[in-house]
């Protein structure tokens, strides 16, 4: 056991600036070669690092020497965070896409690589989208258009877990029986 890890990290935890210092002196240049290896961009990886360091800062208190050695607990917090963003990134869709001004018409040649029928499906479903209550639309954004779990939303929206489960399920439900009147109509 570090003892000299496990007085750092309590300083981070305390809010002490040169620990913080100190851990980013000590692990930020691996911590940027993991990212830049995982993410597209060195923008992004940067980025990536600066929260993977708040995330530290946060979870500092948590560290135990006796289950891992600094560096160890360090680039498992980085993974996870690296992984979260790739996963997030992979389910959004391109900023602004739910902007009501980017939602295409049927006869938009916005995008010519899109199938007709496509563009008038999604043209539908953004309709349908904006006749539910603003609670089970922004929950279905959110969950399926932007890929956050119920868990986060609910902290996003600072509403219990079981309230946001039941607007997924309510909204989903809705666009089910409107897409089936629209098929038998």
């Amino acid at each position: 056991m570090s003892q000299e890890d496990w007085s750092l990290m309590q300083r981070v935890a305390a809010g002490d600036e040169s620990a913080t210092a100190e851990l980013y002196d000590r692990f930020g240049a691996l911590v940027f070669k993991v990212a830049r290896q995982t993410l597209p961009t060195r923008a992004e990886a940067e980025d990536a690092v600066q929260e993977v360091f708040v995330r530290l800062w946060q979870t500092a208190d948590r560290y135990d020497p006796r289950r891992a050695k600094l560096v160890t607990w360090v680039m498992l917090i980085a993974r996870r965070h690296l992984i979260d963003r790739l996963r997030r990134a992979a389910v959004r869709p391109p900023a602004g896409i739910l902007e009501s001004d980017d939602v295409r018409g049927p006869d938009s040649d916005a995008d010519p690589g899109q199938q007709p029928q496509d563009r008038e499906r999604n043209a539908r479903l953004m309709s349908r989208l904006k006749e539910l209550p603003d609670l089970q639309r922004e929950v279905i954004q959110r969950a399926y258009l932007q890929g956050f779990t119920l868990r986060e939303i609910s902290e996003q929206l600072d509403a219990p877990l079981g309230t946001i489960k039941s607007a997924l399920s309510r909204g989903l439900a809705r666009l089910r029986d409107r897409s089936r009147s629209d098929w038998a109509g």
